[in-house]
């Protein structure tokens, strides 16, 4: 790059005074206006840029952003988890894809302005968009690896910047702007941006197709119930169901439609299930381990789904239990070491009422079984999860005491990440296991034992956890978000 042109002015889009406004919808308006004027203008340079048209200066555009001032300690509704600020100041958050989270930032922004009765003013921040993120949505333009053009890409365009792209809002490390005031959402724009962008990657489909309620599961047969279950779904017009998503985004509305099985299949492959609203179910096959657990949910959390549920599989630590047999987590054994620098292991991740019921009526709605018989097949206890799959090779004596001293009823490798992330980033969690071997008793898991499990089990386990999240879609939402995840200071946005 010419250093006359590096040195050169700034090239920015045309500057918009900061507004008031008393009006949520037209807030969002406005963040749409300043969003797109940003993106449509980095686009717009870098594809000029890489045709050969190089710029006259170095080229920047900044995300906008939501600010809030009170002076008032006059009380607000306290029985809401979110909506409101805790003490007078100034607060704000940088925003990104308003389109994407319109709902959610006008339910956020309405709530500010009913609670403590004044404005919100949206306008430009001063955090620079990086071009990566400003092309993201745009099919035909990409960004070259380092090195294949003939400049430093960062000698004329902002480039992500990890140092400021972190969790130290929901990680309670004393966040604070640059420009003194406090954090109003939990993930600033440029964070956001970073787990869309890791989502369409690891699942190969947009975020866009993500909805409100969030199954976890660990093995690829749940994925062809889900898919039968949605094609009956789809059939059904009145069901309130509107299409089903598969990878590389393919969107069916026909319940006779084909899906595609692609040739290369994602890191973590994703089926949605839609309704107006996002309303509907997706289910994430996250694989075996807790790394893939924490990366899956780490992305997720920046969508502030309504609650997101384990239906995996397990490993029966009593001699009681059976094959096949349920189990509801009502505390967790942290082993799987993967957020231990995040959340340290001697924070309790307490259950959570409404996802429990949920759950337990669900189990007996479908298992026809009700109050003491259900304990036929379900049990309630302490689920273990451990960052090794073979822990049972190596010595004994260690594991099997610890598994005996924390009341352990079930053993696997996510459950309980997928808990801790939950409670850290304050979305409601739950998980239903089903016992798939029993390796203290001989009962391991083989290929014939699996095979007539699976074909028995899995779509029972599956319609558990659908009914589970259709309950809570009826919930009124400040009944599911419970004060329990909410720490002394919070950020106003859910």
């Amino acid at each position: 790059m010419n250093k006359s042109v590096a040195d050169a002015e700034t090239l920015t889009p045309k500057n918009v005074a900061a507004e008031e406004f008393t009006n949520a919808a037209a807030a969002v308006d406005r963040l749409l206006e300043l969003y797109n004027a940003a993106t449509e203008f980095l686009c717009d340079h870098f594809s000029a840029t890489v045709g050969g048209v190089p710029p006259k200066g170095r080229v920047r555009a900044f995300y906008p952003e939501i600010r809030l001032t009170t002076t008032s300690y006059a009380k607000i509704d306290t029985r809401l988890s979110y909506g409101h600020v805790h003490e007078p100041g100034t607060y704000a958050t940088t925003v990104t894809r308003p389109d994407l989270f319109r709902s959610y930032l006008e339910m956020q922004i309405g709530l500010l302005m009913e609670n403590h009765g004044v404005p919100v003013t949206i306008g430009l921040s001063q955090t620079p968009m990086p071009v990566h993120f400003a092309v993201a949505s745009e099919a035909n333009v990409t960004v070259p690896q380092d090195g294949a053009l003939d400049f430093p890409l960062r000698d004329v365009f902002d480039v992500p910047d990890l140092s400021t792209t972190n969790d130290d809002i929901v990680n309670g490390f004393g966040f604070e702007n640059p420009d003194g005031s406090s954090p109003l959402a939990p993930f600033t724009a440029q964070r956001v941006d970073y787990s869309l962008a890791r989502l369409s990657h690891y699942t190969a489909t947009k975020p866009e197709h993500f909805q409100n309620h969030i199954l976890f599961t660990n093995y690829q047969f749940y994925f062809e119930e889900f898919e039968a279950y949605a094609r009956t779904q789809l059939a059904d017009p009145n069901s309130g169901y509107t299409s089903f998503v598969g990878t590389d985004n393919i969107e069916i509305t026909d319940a006779d439609a084909p899906m595609p099985i692609p040739a290369k299949q994602p890191q973590m492959p994703t089926f949605h299930l839609k309704r107006e609203g996002g309303g509907g179910i997706t289910l994430v096959n996250i694989g075996v381990g807790p790394s893939n657990a924490k990366t899956a949910t780490d992305h997720i959390a920046v969508l502030r789904p309504h609650a997101w549920i384990m239906v995996g599989h397990c490993a029966g630590l009593r001699n009681s239990q059976s094959l096949g047999d349920f189990v509801l987590a009502h505390a967790y054994l942290r082993e799987d070491n993967v957020l231990d620098d995040d959340l340290p292991v001697w924070v309790p991740v307490p259950a959570l009422a409404e996802i429990q019921i949920a759950l337990e009526q669900a189990v007996a709605g479908v298992t026809q079984l009700e109050g003491f018989d259900l304990k036929r097949l379900m049990r309630t206890g302490t689920v273990a999860s451990l960052d090794n799959r073979n822990w049972e090779l190596r010595d004994q004596s260690g594991p099997v005491q610890r598994l005996s001293q924390s009341r352990a009823i079930a053993l696997d490798m996510e459950s309980a990440t997928i808990a801790a992330n939950g409670f850290r980033f304050r979305v409601p969690y739950g998980t239903l296991l089903c016992v798939s071997d029993k390796p203290l008793h001989g009962e391991l898991k083989l290929p014939g034992m699996a095979s007539d499990f699976y074909t028995t089990q899995v779509a029972k386990h599956l319609h558990i956890g659908i009914s589970a999240m259709e309950s809570l879609r009826e919930m009124p939402l400040e009944r599911i978000h419970s004060r329990k995840l909410r720490s002394f200071e919070e950020t106003a946005f859910l």
